[in-house]
């Protein structure tokens, strides 16, 4: 029996057919992954900002926004076709649209497919074709490299697998200006430091789940107090990174302020993190969803600073 066979008896009632409209439609959103593309237009728009040194054209903005869901909505959705197996055993993923028969794998595939041709096409005409080959490569990577080869292979995979989340940044700056430069590099290389010690204390928190399903999560195969060094270690890398940007000429006083104290207040909540791992507690008293949370607005207010700093110049 396999994975997805071994669901509670009634999860597939009903065909995806017999599904109200609304709720189908509701369906298709889901596998786009829309709380993950958030975070993705979150870091292009900024960089938009900094490539343009002031307002980008704001159609412009809006193509890049349209293709980047498109694209980013695709690679999701592939994901949960590749992963509809173990989501089915895992309590964070049991309500996903495959797994509760909302939509059937072909449909999904059938979706994912049209997302993904239909960004690179949009992207391609109405950004430039730079943008679309990197929209097409951040896909390929995470639907291809991190879930088919890393996820289930290796302890590294969402450091590795992170790359696709930092190519947003590169399709920002390219969308502009049609290039890529050390500014934007700098930035791909924040969100690519940024990425395990976003999902590493989430990984803290639903471990059992991956453990249950055989994904090697570094919190499944090590112990808190390794994953808390390591979150520590990036952590460091991160902010260093981040502070960059004003040496290089690309940045003002401002962006290197905010970054500065966003950087400390990370590195308080990632120090305490590692002293409550040190110190052995576990459960609810560890508290690793605060670095978690903090993250999202850390990564939010950082590439806000991104925006404005080009109007303080």
């Amino acid at each position: 029996m396999t994975a997805v066979e071994s669901r509670p008896a009634g999860v597939l009632a009903e065909s995806p057919g017999h599904r109200p409209f609304g709720a189908r439609v509701k369906a298709f959103v889901a596998l786009t992954k829309p709380r993950v593309i958030e975070l993705l237009l979150m870091t292009t728009v900024p960089v938009m900002f900094l490539a343009a040194e002031g307002v980008p054209d704001l159609w412009l903005v809006l193509a890049t926004c349209i293709g980047g869901y498109l694209s980013a909505g695709g690679a999701g959705a592939y994901n949960m076709y590749i992963d509809r197996d173990i989501d089915a055993l895992m309590d964070r993923t049991s309500q996903r649209p495959l797994v509760t028969g909302m939509v059937s794998p072909g449909e999904c595939l059938v979706f994912a497919t049209a997302l993904t041709v239909g960004s690179t096409a949009w992207f391609w005409f109405l950004v430039n074709p730079l943008s679309a080959m990197l929209s097409l490569g951040a896909s390929a990577f995470y639907v291809v490299v991190y879930t088919m080869i890393l996820k289930r292979r290796t302890a590294q995979n969402i450091v590795w697998g992170g790359i696709a989340g930092c190519m947003p940044v590169f399709i920002g700056w390219s969308a502009v200006t049609n290039s890529v430069s050390w500014a934007a590099l700098v930035l791909f290389l924040v969100i690519f430091f940024w990425t395990p010690p976003h999902y590493w204390p989430l990984s803290m928190k639903v471990k059992d789940d991956y453990e249950r399903v055989g994904v090697p999560m570094l919190p499944v195969i090590a112990g808190n107090l390794v994953v808390a060094r390591q979150i520590v270690l990036y952590s460091w890398v991160m902010v260093g990174v981040s502070l960059s940007l004003q040496p290089l000429g690309y940045t003002s006083w401002f962006y290197t302020v905010v970054a500065a104290v966003l950087g400390a207040l990370w590195l308080k909540e990632a120090h305490a993190l590692h002293g409550r791992a040190r110190a052995g507690i576990t459960g609810a008293k560890l508290k690793e969803m605060r670095l978690f949370h903090w993250s999202i607005t850390y990564v939010s207010l950082l590439f806000a600073a991104v925006a404005v700093d080009p109007f303080l110049r």
